[in-house]
């Protein structure tokens, strides 16, 4: 349970922040403190890291753009398709295959490292999105080629 803490903030502070918070429906002001401080502090840890909002909702970014989850997924393909690979041939084969520089693909390692129970589940939703899309996909083909 969080224990309550009081925060003197300046006024362009309060501002900016009653602006996130309209722009996030659901989140309180104390919400939206908690965890802009919360990703303050893992972008602290994890220098290359920041947060951005999208459709599937707030989630972690290498700085080249990538999705934390998105490399991380596609370590896992690779790794999938060539388990004897080595570390520094996978990390150049994610480079090449998202875009991303192999020291980005390191620091969405190193993220994943510490918040893996995060990312994995991203991973995972985003593989159940894509395989209920491909049945629908297969039923309506089915259904137009009968």
């Amino acid at each position: 349970m969080p224990t309550p803490r009081s925060v003197r903030l300046d006024d362009s502070i309060l501002e900016s922040l009653s602006s996130f918070v309209l722009r996030h429906p659901g989140l309180s002001t104390s919400s939206a403190i908690s965890m802009l401080v919360s990703e303050g502090l893992r972008m602290e840890q994890h220098p290359g890291v920041t947060f951005r909002d999208g459709p599937a909702g707030r989630r972690a970014v290498v700085l080249n753009g990538a999705d934390v989850w998105q490399v991380i997924s596609a370590v896992l393909d690779v790794r999938q398709a060539e388990p004897t690979i080595t570390p520094h041939e996978l990390i150049d084969a994610v480079a090449k295959a998202t875009g991303a520089e192999a020291h980005h693909v390191r620091v969405a390692l190193d993220y994943y490292g510490a918040h893996a129970d995060e990312i994995d589940l991203m991973v995972r939703d985003n593989r159940d999105t894509a395989d209920a899309w491909e049945a629908a996909l297969a039923r309506r083909e089915t259904l137009l080629s009968s």
